[in-house]
Formats: C-alpha cells, structure tokens, sequence
C-alpha cells in the first residue's frame, strides 16, 4: 500500500525498490523500515513508499514490552533489596556473602540481555529517589552495557558487571551524613568519603578471593591524567575494569542531582562525559558509550533550545550531539541550524 514517509511504522517493509527523483536506487525491495530507513527517505525527498499490508499481529511485541518493562522493573527492585542486605551486611560485619551477590546479579542480567535500549533503561532508573543501593545497580548495570560494547566475553561481562554493582560497597564504612550528603563536602569529611575505595578493597578481600573485583572498588575514582584517586595513578597503572566502571560511575553520578542542582538531562551527561575521554576518562569506553547510546535516541523526545519539542530523527556520525529533528510536519538538521541545540530528552 502506498504510504507517505511521515506515517511508516517501525517494522513495515517496502513492497518495491525505491528511487529518489534522479533515477537513483536508495533502497531494495524487503527492507524493513526503521528510523535510519525513515530519515534515509526524507533525505532523499521521497514523499511515498510501497510497503506489504501490515499484519494485525504487529500489535504483540508492543504486550511483550509492556511485559519485559514489567520484569525489568521487577528484577531491578529485587535486586537493589538484595544489594541493601549485602551493604548492610557489610556495614555491621565488615564482610559480605559473596553467594547473595551472584543470586541477586545473575537474573537482573538475563533480564537485561533482551533489550539493549539502554537510554530507556537509564530514563526509567533515573526517575527513582537516588541512593547508595540505587546508583551502585545503575553503574553496574551501564557497566555490563560498555563491556558487551568493547567486545568482552559474557564471562568478563558478568566481572566487569560485579565490579561495578560492589564499587561502593566501602561506603558502608562512611559515616552516614556523608553518604547523604547535601553541601559539598571539603576538608576532613571530603578525605572521610574517599576512603571508601580503600574500605571497599579491604572487604572486597574478606568476602570473596577477588582480586580484580577489589582492585576496581580502590580505583574506580582515579583517573588517566594522574588526578584522581587514592594513588594518583595514571592511564596505564588503572585497571582496564576500573576504567570501565570509572566511566559507569561518573555518568550516574552526574545524572543524579546534588544539593540545589537539579538532574541533568542524559544527553548533556553524555556530552560531559564525552569530553573527559580526552584525558581524564578511558577514552574507548567514552567512545563506546557514547557510540552506542546516541542510536538509542532515535525515535525519543527532546527540548530545544528553541522552546519547541522535536522527536530525534537521526543521528549524525559527523556531529554526534547535532541530530536530524522532526518538529511537527517539519524537518530540521541540528549540524546546519548550528544556533539550535538539543536541551532534555524523554520518553
């Protein structure tokens, strides 16, 4: 059936070649269409498409999401409960059950393994009242998301994952006004909370014979230009997992307000983390996250700095925070409009 560009639905598929207007092929009969086909089309001023009548079965993967959203959430909530009970345990006795940690990660993980739209993810986690237990899952989890990216093996996946979900854990040891602080710490109390990576290697150690999982809660604060901590090791001296979930944990960490800061937007996140993979951060796993998350933004809703709401289009592999918009029944490259600039995305 003949249907204009601007009402192609995620999975429909061309009955016909198309050609632009210069005769040009621009895509084969049996593509199925999703948004980089759509924007694909509107770049080539192709008003109209042939596609196969669509099924009316393609109503079951939008109650399969419902469903996956409604164990994702489940599995996500049960395993914070049992990250509370692993911290607490390691709070009042200075060690952990390392069998507890595998229980609770293990199906939060298979869960995780049917839907790599981790912007969607991220939204979701980050409407939640942040904490200890809430931000140690979320950098365990977007941990997890940059090693499957870099090309690890399930196996270090499932490590680097560990890594990040127990980084924190030495701020059991922390005293409690500093965990939920509220003002910027400075002095004694600032030195106070970074000890947390040296506690955190210490009952790493007791808990479970790891030395890699440890060594990533000690140096999950430093960083590649030497100005981190505790050691003020550089780029070569950090462990390759530590630089992952180093990355993991400076993007929840900005993404969670502070104080009289309110939460900033993931896409100006990404941006501040983009530019500390110039020096500061593992510039690969920047790269990765950055790579790999943007796609997910396709089909989201933004802000403007115009005031308008625009839906992202298309990502620009050029200008990757310089996206093609749809506002209305209009279309509008961000990397030509320089004036225009993204300012909050949402579901």
């Amino acid at each position: 059936m003949k249907t204009h560009v601007m009402e192609l639905q995620e999975g429909d598929r061309l009955k016909e070649d198309v050609f632009n207007r210069a005769g040009l092929h621009v895509l084969p009969k049996g593509t199925s269409i999703h948004t980089e086909e759509i924007a694909l089309l509107i770049r080539q001023s192709i008003d109209y498409v042939d596609i196969d009548l669509r099924e009316h079965l393609m109503d079951k993967p939008e109650v399969e999401d419902v469903d996956f959203g409604q164990r994702l959430r489940d599995n996500f909530d049960s395993t914070l409960k049992g990250f509370q009970s692993i911290f607490l345990e390691a709070l009042t006795t200075g060690k952990f059950n390392q069998t507890m940690v595998d229980q609770q990660l293990v199906p939060m993980l298979e869960v995780l393994d049917r839907n790599r739209d981790v912007v969607s993810l991220l939204i979701a986690f980050t409407e939640d009242d942040v904490n200890v237990y809430n931000h140690s899952l979320q950098v365990g989890l977007l941990s997890y998301y940059i090693a499957i990216w870099l090309g690890y093996s399930s196996e270090e996946c499932y490590e680097i994952s560990k890594a990040g979900y127990l980084h924190d854990i030495g701020k059991s040891q922390v005293r409690q006004s500093l965990r939920n602080r509220e003002h910027e710490l400075v002095g004694e109390e600032l030195e106070e909370l970074k000890r947390h990576t040296t506690y955190g290697y210490e009952i790493i150690h007791k808990s479970m014979n790891e030395e890699t999982t440890a060594l990533v809660a000690l140096q999950h604060h430093e960083r590649e230009d030497g100005s981190g901590y505790p050691e003020g090791l550089k780029k070569e001296e950090i462990h390759p997992y530590a630089s992952i979930v180093a990355v993991a944990n400076a993007y929840v960490d900005l993404t969670a307000p502070e104080g009289s800061r309110s939460r900033q937007d993931l896409l100006t996140v990404l941006r501040k983390i983009y530019e500390l993979g110039f020096g500061v951060l593992n510039e690969k796993a920047v790269q990765a996250l950055a790579h790999n998350l943007l796609p997910n933004f396709i089909g989201k809703k933004a802000h403007l700095s115009t005031g308008e709401t625009a839906t992202i289009v298309w990502n620009n592999p050029m200008d990757i925070f310089k996206p093609l918009v749809r506002i209305d029944d209009r279309f509008v490259d961000l990397s030509k409009e320089r004036t225009i600039s993204l300012e909050q995305v949402f579901m």
